[in-house]
């Protein structure tokens, strides 16, 4: 085979870029790719576009007689090689993960792959990574466009202290939460904060909090027992949304948003689109697509109107310890002394967006969940409200003791997050290459550890599917490495004990005073908006029990 025209004196040409155009353009093997080999082609020109110079590809395109179909798709890669900085000005490049198990993909990656799991309702991401994790292992590539990130479902990984790589410090060009809690990277900065706030979430600080909790729980049953003529539909993921959005107000903040009484409905709308966005954000084109610039707008706008919120809460709260005045021991006293001397008020809001929206969006989602599920579990349902009656009886008021001795409402809500985890998992950064599972990782690679994932391979779970509370039973071995709903290690939910405390307490008091049934054609699916949470609205009928102890489960 002589050499290409172009082909310097020296250069091997079958490895020359112009001859492996030449061959991926003209070749007719379809192991190429396609029948018109146009996806040979540019697996092809992916490969080059670290090592090629513009000239050198336009000299394969002069030599190459390409149909109108190739030309407009190797246009298109070229534009999106200078503009979206393909190829060798990305760290790591996209070379070096080659070699890692994925499912194939094309020019835009792995993108066709998310935008079909849509065709199936109810199916989400993470679906679309389960199927991989089964199929290809432990180490999953996945691409968008050029960036390249990798799924690890080996426990053994998970149990690693890889520090973390979060990507929503920003939203549309606008600061979302910036450096809080959450998203700060710098170990040191995180650190001073987390101590801080540490003293917020002290078990002498929680049990303070038991009065919020069942005031808002209380002022939620009253609300629905008022509902509960066994025919009105009653939308409970709304309901239980207002319920924790008040909780986490008052408990964390000091303040009283009114949700369940219908007030501040703006203040919830901007949220909502806020959690939106973060989900769209995905789509790295819609700031060119003209039919997504009005929602982008709207999100840049519920940016600023919660972080304003955030700035008159804050000063109201300044404003009271200038006179003087006691003031609780809440998140927000925390926030204010972890930001003390600070030159600017910035980081101290990145916080209050990330309590807020993180503190009650996720515990709302797993009390919808857990009511979604209980209502096609009868025995698991006549079996709480069993040990309900027998622990709490007809009492109003719960205490941090009746609390723990709730065990069988200890393992329905774990069981819940298990097959429908509402924070999925989380991202890590791995600095330097590794082995994972006998597979080379490169440096500098994000990482996804995803609990839904992990929960609900039959590799860790017997049966994964299927809704079993037994699993985390005082007897049964417990899942090591397998189960994170609240993430691990060190930078672990500062808010757990607070959210689990919160949704024992609501739905203690649920299962005490009413039965509820989900409206017929309520779909079991899943949905994302930032966290998961389920499709249809939970739309249930609801009766009061009008306290009177529950029949003994069936045997």
């Amino acid at each position: 085979m002589p050499p290409p025209p172009g082909c310097p004196p020296g250069v091997p040409h079958k490895q020359h870029p112009t001859a492996i155009i030449r061959v991926a353009a003209e070749n007719p093997d379809p192991t190429f790719g396609s029948h018109t080999n146009t996806c040979g082609f540019f697996i092809s020109l992916s490969l080059l576009s670290i090592s090629s110079s513009a000239p050198t590809l336009l000299v394969a395109w002069d030599e190459c007689k390409l149909d109108n179909k190739k030309a407009s798709l190797f246009r298109f890669y070229l534009f999106w090689n200078k503009f979206f900085k393909c190829g060798s000005s990305v760290a790591p490049a996209p070379s070096s993960h080659f070699h890692l198990p994925s499912c194939p993909s094309f020019l835009l990656g792995h993108l066709p792959d998310f935008w079909k799991k849509d065709e199936v309702c109810g199916r989400v991401l993470q679906d679309v990574f389960l199927d991989w994790a089964k199929k290809y292992g432990p180490v999953v590539r996945v691409n968008v466009f050029h960036k390249t990130s990798v799924i690890v479902t080996s426990p053994e990984s998970v149990k690693s202290p890889f520090p973390p790589c979060f990507s929503h410090q920003t939203l549309v060009s606008h600061r979302l939460f910036g450096q809080g809690l959450v998203s700060e990277c710098d170990y040191e900065r995180w650190h001073k904060q987390r101590r801080v706030m540490d003293l917020a979430f002290s078990r002498s600080s929680l049990v303070s909090l038991m009065e919020t909790f069942n005031e808002k729980a209380e002022q939620l049953v009253e609300i629905l027992e008022a509902k509960a003529d066994g025919q009105t539909p009653v939308s409970m993921q709304d309901m239980l949304t207002c319920t924790t959005m008040d909780i986490l107000a008052k408990a964390a903040f000091g303040m009283e948003t009114g949700m369940l009484l219908g007030a501040q409905k703006p203040l919830s709308r901007k949220v909502k689109l806020i959690l939106e966005g973060i989900t769209a954000s995905r789509n790295t084109l819609a700031k060119f697509m003209p039919g997504k610039w009005k929602q982008l707008r709207e999100i840049r706008e519920s940016i600023r109107f919660l972080r304003q919120v955030g700035k008159d809460w804050v000063q109201r709260r300044r404003e009271a310890l200038k006179r003087g005045e006691d003031v609780p021991a809440d998140i927000l006293t925390q926030i204010l002394k972890a930001e003390e001397g600070a030159q600017d008020d910035e980081i101290l809001l990145d916080n209050f967006v990330t309590f807020f929206i993180a503190g009650h969006e996720t515990s709302a989602n797993h009390l919808a969940f857990t009511v979604m599920e209980l209502s096609r579990q009868p025995e698991i349902l006549a079996r709480l409200q069993a040990e309900v009656d027998e622990v709490i009886g007809s009492k109003r008021h719960l205490d941090c003791d009746d609390l723990g001795r709730l065990q069988y409402l200890s393992q329905v809500l774990k069981e819940s997050l298990r097959l429908y985890p509402p924070a999925w998992g989380t991202f890590r950064l791995l600095e330097e290459e590794t082995l994972i599972d006998g597979v080379r990782v490169p440096g500098n690679t994000p990482l996804l550890f995803s609990t839904y994932v992990m929960g609900r391979m039959d590799t860790y779970f017997e049966d994964p599917l299927t809704f079993n509370p037994d699993r985390f039973s005082p007897k049964a071995p417990k899942p090591r490495f397998t189960y994170f709903p609240f993430s691990l290690g060190p930078r672990s939910c500062i808010g757990q004990q607070f959210a689990q405390m919160e949704v024992k307490v609501v739905m203690a008091k649920l299962l005490q005073r009413l039965e509820f049934r989900l409206v017929p054609g309520q779909r079991y699916g899943l949905q994302e908006q930032a966290t998961l949470k389920p499709l249809d609205p939970v739309l249930c009928t609801l009766q009061p029990r009008g306290w009177q102890p529950a029949p003994p489960p069936p045997c």
